[in-house]
C-alpha cells in the first residue's frame, strides 16, 4: 500500500477485493495497519499491545493461500484489534490492571480463534477500562484513551479503546465487551457502529468475567455490513461456553438489504426524558429517516427503565465480587507479600485493582451479605424480570425500538472522573438490553453542534438480529446519499 492512510478508508469488501485482484498484498496492509497504529498511539493510547510477529504470519498464510488458488477465508487479510480482556493465546492480556500486567494466556479466546480462522489478522490489543468497569475508559492502569474525533474527550467505555482505533482507521474491525453499553456507548461517542449481540449469541469463553450473567463480545466497525461480517463469523454454539446458544445463525448480509418498508419502529417515552437538546435533535432526525423508508414508528412504554440503573448496579457488582476473588497473588497475578497469606491477600488487591473496581468489590460484596441478599440482590433480580417482561411485550407489538445511545455526546476527559454517579448515568439508555438479554447496537446518527458524533441505538427482539441490521444498513444507506 503507497500511503499509511489508506489503511483507514478499508472495509472488509475492499480488502478482499484488492486480495483478490492482486492490487496488494496482506503482508503490505498488515505493515501498512502496524506502522499506522504505532504512529497514532501516541495521540490516543488505544493500543496496549502490538503484535507485529502474529499480524505478519497470519498475513503470509493469506498470501500464500490465495497464490495457491485455496479457500480465502471472510476475514482474509483484514486488521483488526482485540479489546484487552479478551485472551488471546502467548499475547499478553492485562484487563487495564496492574494485577494482571504481566499476564500472557496460554489459549485463546473462541471469538478470537474464530476470527484467525477466517484470515483475521490480529494487530494488537486495546486499552480498556479496568476489568471493564468503566463507562469513560479513564479507569485503565495504563492511562486514559482519548477519542480520536476530539483529543480532549472520553472515547466512551468500558470499550473505548476498541471504538477509538476504528475510528481513527488504524483497524478495520475491532472486539470489544458489553456489560452494561460497553459497545454502544464507545460507538456513539466514537462515531463508529458497535453491536452488542443476544446474550448466549457469542461465546465467552475467553473473556475475563466482570459480570457473568451480563457480559457479552461483540464488533465494532465503520459501517453496518462489516459488523454483520464479523458477527456472522464470531457467532454459533460453542461447546466450551455452556450459555452459548444453539439458536441458528441467520444470513445477515441476504436479510438485511431487504427494505425497510412496513416495519414496525417502536420510540419508548422513557428514553427521551432528560434527553440533551442537540442529541434529541439528531435522534429525531433519525427517526423521520426511517419514516421516509417507510417504517411505521409508534409510540412505547418500557415502564421498569426507571430502575435498570439500580438494578444493574447491584446485579452487576454482587457478580464482580464473586468473579474478581480469584485474583488473589496466588496464581497467575502479580503479589505483593505479607507476613501472613491474609495479608498477603490484601496487599496484593490493595496495590493491584483501581480504585473503580475496588468500589464495586466492595458494593457487591455488601448486597451478597447475610441480611442483605434478600434485600439487594433477590429484589434487583426480581426487577430484572420486569425489565425483560417489558422488552417481551414491547416486541409482540414492533420489531424493533429505537433510542438514544447516550443522554449527551462524549465528556471531557477528567469531568466527571469524582463523581461516581454521574458516571454511571452516562449508561443510563444502554443498561437495558444487558438485563434482558435483547441484541442491541450504535450505528451514527450526526454530529452535535461541537462535531462530536451522536448514535442512535437499535434494538431488537432475543436472537433477531437480522431485523436489527435491517433497519441499520437501510438507515446508513440512505443518510449515506
Amino acid at each position: 500500500m503507497s500511503r499509511l492512510s489508506e489503511v483507514a478508508s478499508l472495509t472488509i469488501p475492499a480488502i478482499r477485493e484488492g486480495l483478490v485482484n492482486k492490487r496488494f498484498s496482506a503482508v503490505e496492509v498488515a505493515q501498512a495497519a502496524l506502522s499506522f497504529a504505532e504512529r497514532e498511539n501516541s495521540a490516543t493510547n488505544a493500543y496496549l499491545t502490538f503484535s507485529p510477529e502474529r499480524a505478519l504470519a497470519a498475513a503470509a498464510r493469506v498470501d500464500e493461500e490465495i497464490a495457491k488458488g485455496e479457500y480465502v477465508g471472510t476475514l482474509a487479510g483484514v486488521p483488526v484489534a482485540i479489546k484487552d480482556v479478551i485472551m488471546t493465546k502467548g499475547l499478553r492480556s492485562t484487563c487495564g490492571s496492574r494485577i494482571l500486567e504481566n499476564y500472557v494466556p496460554p489459549y485463546d479466546a473462541t471469538a478470537v480463534y474464530r476470527m484467525e480462522a477466517e484470515g483475521a489478522v490480529l494487530i494488537g490489543k486495546t486499552n480498556c477500562d479496568e476489568f471493564a468497569m468503566g463507562s469513560s475508559n479513564e479507569n485503565s492502569a495504563f492511562g486514559p484513551v482519548r477519542n480520536p474525533r476530539a483529543l480532549d474527550r472520553v472515547p466512551g467505555g468500558s470499550s473505548g479503546g476498541s471504538a477509538a482505533v476504528v475510528a481513527q482507521g488504524t483497524a478495520v474491525v475491532s472486539l470489544g465487551s458489553d456489560t452494561g453499553g460497553s459497545i454502544r456507548q464507545p460507538a456513539g461517542f466514537c462515531g463508529v457502529v458497535g453491536v452488542t449481540p443476544t446474550y448466549g449469541r457469542v461465546s465467552r469463553y475467553g473473556l475475563a468475567a466482570f459480570a457473568s450473567s451480563l457480559d457479552h463480545i461483540g464488533p465494532f466497525s465503520r459501517t453496518v455490513e462489516d459488523a454483520a461480517t464479523v458477527l456472522r463469523v464470531i457467532a454459533g454454539r460453542d461447546d466450551l461456553d455452556s450459555t452459548s446458544a444453539f439458536a441458528p445463525v441467520d444470513d445477515y448480509h441476504t436479510l438485511m438489504k431487504e427494505p425497510a418498508l412496513g416495519m414496525k419502529v417502536g420510540l419508548p417515552k422513557e428514553y427521551f426524558e432528560g434527553l440533551g437538546a442537540d442529541t434529541g435533535k439528531l435522534i429525531g432526525a433519525a427517526v423521520k429517516e426511517l419514516e421516509k423508508l417507510g417504517c411505521e414508528v409508534r409510540e412505547i412504554s418500557l415502564p421498569h427503565t426507571q430502575y435498570a440503573l439500580s438494578c444493574y448496579y447491584i446485579v452487576a457488582t454482587a457478580e464482580a465480587s464473586s468473579n474478581l476473588a480469584r485474583y488473589d497473588g496466588v496464581r497467575y497475578t502479580s503479589r505483593s507479600d505479607g507476613d501472613t497469606l491474609t495479608a498477603m491477600y490484601r496487599n496484593t488487591r490493595g496495590c493491584g485493582f483501581g480504585p473503580e473496581v475496588k468500589r464495586r468489590i466492595m458494593l457487591g460484596t455488601y448486597v451478597l451479605s447475610a441480611g442483605y441478599h434478600d434485600a439487594y440482590y433477590r429484589k434487583a433480580q426480581q426487577v430484572r424480570t420486569l425489565i425483560t417482561q417489558d422488552f417481551t411485550r414491547a416486541f409482540e407489538e414492533v420489531d424493533v425500538i429505537v433510542a438514544p445511545v447516550s443522554p449527551f455526546p462524549a465528556f471531557k476527559i477528567g469531568e466527571k472522573v469524582d463523581d461516581p454517579l454521574a458516571m454511571y448515568l452516562s449508561d443510563i439508555y444502554t443498561l437495558t438490553a444487558d438485563l434482558s438479554g435483547v441484541p442491541a447496537m450504535s450505528v451514527p446518527c450526526g454530529e452535535s453542534p461541537e462535531g462530536l458524533p451522536v448514535g442512535l441505538q437499535i434494538f431488537a427482539k432475543h436472537f433477531d438480529e437480522a431485523a436489527m441490521f435491517r433497519v441499520a444498513y437501510n438507515y446508513e444507506q440512505a443518510t449515506a446519499r
